[in-house]
C-alpha cells in the first residue's frame, strides 16, 4: 500500500525493506521566447457528416410534399373536384389537397411511388451542402472585422451568399432537372427516365449538356430575387421600423427575416413555377407536350403563357385548392 502512495520498496542486504521518498524530476519553466506546440486543430468530419445525414433526413421526409407540388404545378389533376361552401355560404368546387392527391400515389404506384425522383434529390441536397461548407471555410479565412455602415455589411454578405447560391445552383441544378422529369413520368405512365444513369444518358443523347440547364435563368433568378429582398426588406425593417425603446425589439427582429422570407417567397414563386416547366417541357413525357403543355422556346414565353392564363402561382397551395363556379347557385335558393 505504501508503494501506491508515492513510494519505492528497496531491496538492501538487511532482511528488512527500506522504504526511500520516489524522486520526482522537475520540470523546467518553459522559456519567454520559446515557441509552444499549437493545439490540434478540431476535426470537423463528424459534424460534416452529421449535416449530410440531417439534410438527407429532411429531404426524404419533405420528398412527397415536393412531389404533389410538382405535379399540381404541371397541371396534373387526376381527381374530380368535390362541391362545397366558404363561410359566406357560397358553392365552390374544391380541388383535391395534398392528402387526397397522396393517396391517389399511393393506390397507383404504392407506398414506394412517393419516393419517385428521391434519388438526385439526395445526391443534389449532399452537393450543396459540401459546395456552401468549402465557400463559408475560405470566406472565413478572408474575413475582416471592418468598420462600415451597417447597410455596407448586409450588401457584402448577401454578395457572399448570392456567390455561393450561384454555385451551388449551377452544381445542382442538373440533378433537379432529373429529379423533375422521373416524378413527371406519373402524367404518362413513362419509365424513360427511370434511374439516374438513364436519365443522364438519355438527356446527353437528346439534348446535349443544355439539356441538364433547361430552366436554370428562371431559378437562378428566383433564388437571388428571394435572398436580396429577404435581407434588405429585413435590415430596413429592424433598423427603421423597430424602436429601440420597445421592450420586445430583440424578439420581433429574430422572426423579421422568416416572416420577410413567407412573403418575399410569394413574389418569386413563379419563377420556380417557370423552371420547373420548363425542366419538362418537349422533354418527351406527356406532361411536357400537347395537349397537356405547349411547347415554349424560351422560358419567357412560358411565363407569359402562364400570365395569361392565370396560372402563375398554381401549386403554390397544397391545401384548401378551390375554383369558384359561378354557375352552381347559392344554397339560400
Amino acid at each position: 500500500m505504501l508503494g501506491s502512495a508515492g513510494f519505492d520498496h528497496g531491496a538492501t542486504n538487511d532482511s528488512d525493506a527500506v522504504l526511500r521518498p520516489r524522486r520526482v524530476k522537475k520540470m523546467d519553466p518553459p522559456e519567454p521566447g520559446a515557441e509552444q506546440e499549437a493545439p490540434a486543430a478540431p476535426v470537423d468530419v463528424d459534424v460534416d457528416a452529421a449535416v449530410l445525414l440531417l439534410g438527407a433526413g429532411v429531404t426524404a421526409a419533405t420528398h412527397p410534399l415536393l412531389y404533389v407540388k410538382l405535379l399540381i404545378q404541371l397541371g396534373h389533376e387526376p381527381l374530380p373536384p368535390t362541391v362545397g361552401t366558404t363561410m359566406f355560404r357560397r358553392r365552390v368546387l374544391y380541388l383535391p389537397g395534398f392528402f387526397s392527391y397522396v393517396h391517389h400515389i399511393v393506390e397507383v404506384d404504392g407506398k414506394r411511388g412517393l419516393l419517385r425522383g428521391l434519388s438526385p434529390c439526395l445526391v443534389s441536397s449532399a452537393i450543396s451542402t459540401v459546395v456552401r461548407s468549402k465557400v463559408k471555410q475560405v470566406e472565413h479565412l478572408f474575413k475582416r472585422d471592418d468598420l462600415q455602415t451597417s447597410l455596407r455589411k448586409v450588401v457584402k454578405e448577401t454578395s457572399h451568399e448570392m456567390i455561393i447560391q450561384c454555385l451551388s445552383r449551377v452544381a445542382t441544378h442538373p440533378l433537379h432537372v432529373m429529379s423533375v422529369r422521373c416524378m413527371a413520368q406519373f402524367v404518362g405512365r413513362e419509365v424513360k427516365y427511370s434511374g439516374m444513369i438513364r436519365c443522364i444518358t438519355s438527356i446527353f443523347k437528346e439534348e446535349g449538356v443544355a439539356g441538364f440547364y433547361v430552366g436554370l435563368m428562371p431559378h437562378m433568378l428566383g433564388e437571388l430575387l428571394f435572398l436580396w429582398g429577404c435581407n434588405l426588406l429585413s435590415h430596413l425593417i429592424n433598423t427603421y421600423a423597430v424602436d429601440e425603446s420597445f421592450s420586445q425589439a430583440s424578439a420581433v427582429r429574430s422572426y423579421t427575416k422568416f416572416v420577410m422570407g413567407v412573403a418575399v417567397s410569394v413574389l418569386t414563386y413563379p419563377f420556380m413555377l417557370v423552371a420547373d416547366l420548363m425542366a419538362v417541357n418537349n422533354c418527351g413525357l406527356a406532361a411536357g407536350l400537347p395537349p397537356r403543355s405547349p411547347v415554349f422556346k424560351s422560358w419567357l414565353r412560358c411565363w407569359n403563357h402562364l400570365s395569361l392564363k392565370g396560372h402563375l402561382f398554381r401549386g403554390s397551395s397544397l391545401f384548401f385548392r378551390r375554383v369558384p363556379v359561378t354557375s352552381l347557385p347559392s344554397l339560400h335558393d
